[in-house]
This record gives structure tokens, C-alpha cells and sequence, in this order.
């Protein structure tokens, strides 16, 4: 194919002419986007250590971090645009558009988001708490904001989207120091009522992740069908709640068989009558 020599040329003085014209200006927007950018990175890590400074906690201030970062980033974008030439007022009716539009196609991860937004401004629970949200359990590994990640005891990691966490109960089981550990142990009706008493007391009291405030409580909770129930309340560390309860649990089965007290458990009594008389 023949290109006219002519045209070319023509193309040519009109790049040149272009690139006098605007060249300057879409260096200058070159230079305003890159050090606009390393100023919004730097006024975003340094707000993040003011806050970390200031005791926020470190999810919340990480989050402010990323939407002082976007802001500033959307700005030094803004100003680049109309300093290259283009037309920001149009440029930003038709982002406002494509914004719309994405939003309603992203309903649901705005609503996860808006749910995140509230979970970390509102602190239900922080990094590190045993939780129960939207029906599962574990240990808060991140709150970020489309979903919240948990870590069971068996080591398995669950997602759930934020808009579930804050729309159900959010059971926060390590929010305080201390917890109650609620057992309830049997005795047959043909024991030592007073004895057993005494003997729960005496491991409750001996058993050293107990605190002594709030007193524990040991108490006759009812009188069951196959058997007396008491109720085993002591008091302890969050932290030691299983340890404790599975410590007591082990010595009152122990020291039961050591001292003669039954455990009942349920069976069935069969009484079996002669007719053929």
C-alpha cells in the first residue's frame, strides 16, 4: 500500500503540534499524579501511626489508613486529568454514572461493606476474640471489610460476609477477663447428700485457676428422675475456662468413686409378669 508522502508529513506536523501544545501540560500532570501519589501514601502511613499512637485499635486505624490513601489518591487523579486537558466536570458525570451502574451490580458487597464499615467502627469484638456470629464459631483472625475470618479450635478457617455477622447475634465469649463455668453434677438418691456437697466444695476450692471473687457456688439444683443434681458454678480466667472445666470434671468422677458416691446414668428398669396362671 502507497502512502502519500504528503499525508505523512501532515501527520507529522500535527503531532508535533500537539505535542507543543499540550506535551508541557501532560508532564506537568505526569509529575502532579506521582508526587501526589507518594504524598497520599506518606499522609496514610503517617495517619495510621498517629492513630496506632493514640491507642486505636489497629483494624480500625488500618481502615482509616486506606480511606484517608483513596481519597487523596482520587484527588491527585482529579487535578492530573484537568491539568493534562481533559474535561474533569465531564469525566466525573461519567464516573458518577459508571459508579451507579457498579453499584447496583455490587449490592451485596456495598451491604458487606457498609456491615464492615460498622463492625470496625462500632468494636463488637477485636482481633484475637472468640466469637459466635451468623451461627459459627471461632477465634476473629481479621475484620476486613467485605468479611470476617475465623479460626475454629479444630484449625479450620471460616469466612463470613460482614452483612450476615451484623445482621444475626454476635455472641462475644472472650469481651471479658473472667467467666462463670456452669456444671451440673448427679448423685443417686440413696447417698450422702451432705458429703457429696462437701466433697464438690473441697475440689472447687482445691483446684488453684478458681478465684476466690466471685465465690463459687455449689448448690442442690433439682431433684431429677434417676438422680440429685447439683449446680457447680465457680468463677475463672477466660482464658482457663476449659482447663478448669475439664480439670473439675475429671476430680469429681474420681474422687466420687474414691469416696463411694454414684454417678447415675439412665437405663431402663424391665418388670416382666407370669398371666399364664
Amino acid at each position: 500500500m502507497n502512502i502519500d508522502p504528503q499525508t505523512i508529513q501532515q501527520l507529522v506536523e500535527k503531532g508535533i503540534s500537539l505535542v507543543s501544545i499540550h506535551g508541557l501540560n501532560i508532564l506537568i500532570a505526569l509529575f502532579i499524579f506521582v508526587i501526589g501519589r507518594w504524598i497520599a501514601k506518606s499522609l496514610a502511613r503517617l495517619t495510621r501511626k498517629v492513630l496506632i499512637k493514640g491507642r486505636v485499635e489497629e483494624t480500625l486505624a488500618t481502615f482509616l489508613r486506606n480511606i484517608v490513601y483513596y481519597a487523596l489518591l482520587a484527588a491527585v487523579i482529579i487535578a492530573a486529568l484537568g491539568q493534562a486537558g481533559v474535561n474533569v466536570t465531564s469525566f466525573l458525570a461519567v464516573l458518577g454514572a459508571a459508579g451507579l451502574a457498579v453499584g447496583l451490580a455490587l449490592k451485596d458487597s456495598l451491604s458487606n461493606f457498609a456491615a464492615g464499615v460498622m463492625l470496625i467502627m462500632l468494636k463488637f469484638f477485636k482481633k484475637g476474640d472468640y466469637v459466635t456470629v451468623a451461627g459459627e464459631s471461632g477465634t476473629v483472625t481479621a475484620i476486613n471489610i467485605f468479611n470476617t475470618i475465623l479460626a475454629t479450635p479444630d484449625n479450620r478457617q471460616i469466612i463470613v460476609p460482614n452483612s450476615s455477622v451484623l445482621s444475626g447475634t454476635i455472641v462475644n465469649v472472650t469481651a471479658n477477663d473472667t467467666r462463670r463455668v456452669d456444671l451440673v453434677m448427679g448423685i443417686g438418691y440413696d447417698d450422702d447428700l451432705l458429703k457429696a456437697k462437701k466433697l464438690l466444695q473441697q475440689i472447687v476450692t482445691e483446684e488453684p485457676r478458681v478465684l476466690a471473687d466471685p465465690a463459687p457456688v455449689v448448690e442442690v439444683l433439682e431433684l431429677a428422675d434417676s438422680s440429685v443434681n447439683f449446680v457447680v458454678r465457680p468463677w475463672c480466667k477466660t482464658s482457663d475456662y476449659w482447663g478448669v472445666y475439664f480439670a473439675i470434671t475429671e476430680k469429681v468422677k474420681l474422687l466420687f468413686d474414691k469416696e463411694g458416691i454414684s454417678i447415675p446414668y439412665p437405663q431402663t428398669d424391665v418388670h416382666v409378669y407370669n398371666t399364664n396362671q
